[in-house]
Parts: structure tokens; C-alpha cells; sequence
């Protein structure tokens, strides 16, 4: 057991507050006028809104100087992208908000503060469970203040969780021919700040991803690989958060699943 660290225990105060003053008093008892669609499968929420002006207020605070890019504020004005190639810090208020429309679990938050393009810490907190999966690039990963090293299922065939809901026909039929004769399917949970501890932590040995936005994946890409994981392009280059709308990102709970997945396709 290790001590937060200063900025850990300070992000993990302001997490949780934010959860509890906006996103839990809400969970279930969302108006219908509180959620809007930005676009297809891609609601809104007043809890979005909410939690992510209170971050952004607070994390210029905590390091005045330092950009913020959150998830509705570049849905509002994409210009506010520009700013993943300099010092930021990455915001995704409320991480599975399709869930959470349907006061369904899970969902979370998630943050990172990136560096030329690169993550170089991130924290994922899931309210419902209070907890908080942290790192910083160089120092390993921790789950509320337990250094954790990234565990495979130990099934066979390993645990692969697939997202259908952006692929093509074609890809859909690539799934079926090459990965469902090899592995276990699972349901992904609509929720990244839950399926990179997933990953993690012995519940999925692989995920793929097609969509890469840098709110749902900066943190988890460094988490994971801070782990012993591996996250990376199928390509086996790294992730940025400056390319978050390249398609194509895989983790794995370990480099051997990660090379054998790749392998097969």
C-alpha cells in the first residue's frame, strides 16, 4: 500500500466531488429536458456540462498556463482540439453517458494532462465504487493508492471485448471469420474509464477500439501500459492524443495477447 501522491489525492478530492454533487444526486433521476443528442448514440447531459466546467475551472487553478480540451467544450467549438499538440490537460466529465441515460452502470471520469502530443498522467474514477486507477508515465499504475501490475484472465480462449456498434459490414464479417473461432466474446461496457480497468485486472484479456478520442483513451492507453499491458495503433505505433481521430486502437493485458491478436489479423 503507497500514499497518493499530492496531485493524486488533490484530482481524486476534486472527482469526487464533482460526482457527488452533480453526477450521483442525478444517477436515475435525470429530467427529460437534462439530456440532449449531439448526435447519433451521442447524448448529452446537464451532468456533462456541469462536471466538466467545474474541472476545467479547477485544473486552470491547479496549473494556470495549462490548456484544457473537455469532450463538450470541443464538441461545441472543435478549434479547442488545436490545443492536444501543446501541454493540456484532457477531460472527459462523464465517461459512458449513454449508460448513465439509462441509470444504467457503468460510467466515470476521466482526466489526463498531456504533453506534446503524449499523455504523461491520467486518472480514471468511477464513482459508484470510489475508485481511482492513476499513473504517471515512468512511475507504474495504481488502484486508490495500490500499485498494480495488468493480469490476463487466465480463460481459454482468452476474454476478447469488441464494440460492433462502429463497424462496417465488412469489419463485422472480419470479426466473425478471424476472432470469434479464437476467443471468447464479451460485451464491451460503453464505458472506457471501465474497460481499461477491465483489462487490467483480470475481467478482459483484449479490447479493440475504432473510435480513439483522446478523452476516452488518453489516460487508459498510459494506465495499461504503465501496468505491463500494452496499448497501442494496430500498427504497434504509440498512441497520441494529437492523431484522436486516427481509427484503430487495441489493449491487452498483456504484450503476448496483444502480438497473437495482431497475428490474426
Amino acid at each position: 500500500m503507497s500514499e497518493l501522491s499530492a496531485l493524486d489525492a488533490e484530482i481524486r478530492d476534486l472527482l469526487r466531488f464533482a460526482a457527488r454533487g452533480s453526477m450521483l444526486p442525478r444517477f436515475r433521476a435525470l429530467a427529460d429536458d437534462e439530456i440532449e443528442m449531439k448526435g447519433e448514440d451521442d447524448p448529452v447531459t446537464v451532468v456533462d456540462r456541469e462536471v466538466e466546467a467545474f474541472l476545467a475551472e479547477a485544473l486552470t487553478k491547479l496549473a494556470p498556463g495549462v490548456a484544457v480540451v473537455g469532450e463538450e467544450a470541443a464538441a461545441a467549438d472543435p478549434a479547442v482540439l488545436d490545443n492536444l499538440a501543446q501541454s493540456c490537460w484532457i477531460i472527459d466529465p462523464l465517461d459512458g453517458t449513454a449508460n448513465f441515460t439509462e441509470g444504467k452502470e457503468p460510467f466515470g471520469i476521466i482526466i489526463a494532462l498531456a504533453d506534446a502530443g503524449e499523455a504523461v498522467a491520467g486518472w480514471l474514477y468511477d464513482p459508484i465504487k470510489d475508485r481511482l486507477c492513476y499513473t504517471r508515465a515512468g512511475e507504474g499504475a495504481f488502484v486508490n493508492g495500490d500499485r498494480i501490475k495488468a493480469k490476463p484472465t487466465g480463460q481459454t480462449p482468452p476474454v476478447v471485448a469488441v464494440s460492433r456498434t462502429f463497424l462496417t459490414p465488412e469489419q463485422n464479417a472480419m470479426v466473425d471469420a478471424k476472432i470469434a473461432p479464437h476467443y471468447q466474446l464479451a460485451d464491451i461496457p460503453r464505458c472506457a474509464a471501465e474497460q481499461y480497468p477491465r483489462l487490467a485486472l483480470g475481467k478482459n484479456d483484449i479490447s479493440s477500439f475504432k473510435r480513439t478520442l483522446a478523452w476516452d483513451h488518453a489516460a487508459g492507453v498510459l494506465w495499461l501500459n504503465e501496468a505491463g499491458g500494452k496499448a497501442a495503433r494496430l500498427d504497434g505505433s504509440a498512441y497520441r492524443v494529437d492523431e484522436h481521430d486516427k481509427p484503430g486502437l487495441l489493449g491487452a493485458s498483456s504484450a503476448a495477447l496483444w502480438d497473437e491478436f495482431v497475428a490474426r489479423l
